[in-house]
């Protein structure tokens, strides 16, 4: 018999995020979050998501034991601004039981049919700048604190539950070395005098503040096209600055400007922090947060977050100034291995930016629709 309840207290939430935990406690792939810095995401009173959602944590229980989670959200900015009718959940995860998914699941279709909504679509998060997808290819990969870890029985569960594959992703690799400067130095150079641009070297992060909402408006800007797209709003941008900025090192934020200080173009690199967020076990105190800092000194492979140019400078070339700055910055670091965050198969324009660095795709992940009642 399969019981689920509304995670609601404070311990019922930390129950929520602390079940993958032991989920997940023999895999060497899955990567844990830090449980206070999840814990904050999901405090309504925290987090300004929740300003233009509405989420409903759900624990699933059999023989008095948690063995499956779900989050059930609307993102009313996505319904009403963009009339996408859709029922989004995230943070599912269960055991290998198809009563326990389905269970679960039935209490997303409650809250979508209760509110007409016309279909749901998972796992995703809160926005754009959440992780999504559950993962289909590349489960002997270490996973990513922006991505999420899962078993490969939960695709069949998708399927069992009548859900059809609605996007695609891909994530790949290459290393540094794949880099030659020659595809881009001279590119740069040419579009540099064209238009009249130029780079932002910043050392410091409180020169980066002034540029984050202008990067935001960009974000905003850029992906408004995609199909994922959820614009981010005012009051997210500042949680969102509080939040990241000031822990990302500042040589690894790029900035484009044109000659009116007009940002154009942007991209935010990362340590790699994977193992480090292993060894921490979920735990940012007393020893977790040393260990993110030695990451964030030493290590030798980065991530690719996020780039962004304005959509009338793209297909311009202007990602070689990008390239070139962080070519230099990371020669200078002795960088090993490039990273990308799972990125849409049909942005065929991303795709293209990477081509020359001979990328290889090492993980696959999809978002699963099903239609309501």
């Amino acid at each position: 018999m399969i019981k689920i309840k509304k995670a609601e207290s404070k311990k019922e939430i930390k129950q929520f995020v602390k079940f993958p935990f032991t989920l997940y406690k023999d895999s060497k792939y899955w990567v844990p979050p830090i449980i206070s810095q999840e814990l904050e995401t999901f405090n309504k009173k925290k987090n300004p998501i929740f300003n233009d959602a509405e989420v409903t944590f759900f624990l699933a229980y059999k023989n008095d034991e948690i063995v499956g989670r779900v989050a059930a959200i609307i993102n009313w900015i996505e319904i009403k601004n963009q009339d996408h009718k859709k029922m989004r959940f995230g943070w599912f995860d269960f055991i290998d039981d198809l009563e326990v998914s389905k269970a679960l699941l039935n209490e997303v279709y409650k809250i979508g049919n209760a509110h007409n909504l016309l279909y749901t679509e998972g796992p995703v998060g809160f926005s754009n700048l959440d992780k999504v997808g559950v993962l289909t290819e590349g489960f002997d990969h270490i996973s990513s604190m922006v991505s999420w870890y899962n078993h490969s029985y939960y695709i069949k569960h998708y399927e069992a539950n009548g859900f059809k594959i609605e996007k695609e992703y891909s994530e790949s690799k290459f290393p540094f070395e794949n880099v030659k400067p020659e595809f881009f130095k001279k590119a740069e150079k040419l579009i540099r005098k064209r238009y009249q641009l130029n780079t932002l070297n910043l050392t410091k992060t409180e020169e980066v503040i002034p540029y984050v909402d202008r990067m935001f408006d960009l974000f905003n800007t850029t992906y408004a096209s995609l199909s994922s797209f959820v614009q981010i709003t005012d009051i997210q941008k500042a949680y969102f600055k509080k939040k990241f900025i000031s822990f990302i090192d500042p040589e690894y934020i790029k900035f484009v400007v044109d000659k009116a200080d007009n940002l154009v173009a942007f991209a935010i690199v990362m340590p790699r922090f994977a193992k480090a967020l292993q060894k921490m076990n979920g735990k940012l105190f007393p020893l977790g947060f040393t260990k993110l800092l030695d990451a964030k000194k030493n290590n030798k492979d980065v991530v690719f977050y996020l780039i962004g140019v304005h959509p009338d400078y793209q297909n311009k070339g202007v990602h070689a100034l990008i390239f070139n700055e962080y070519y230099e910055t990371f020669k200078r670091k002795n960088i090993v291995h490039c990273y990308r965050t799972p990125e849409l198969e049909d942005n065929e324009a991303i795709h293209k930016i990477w081509k020359h660095f001979d990328p290889k795709v090492f993980k696959r992940r999809k978002t699963y629709k099903k239609m309501l009642l």
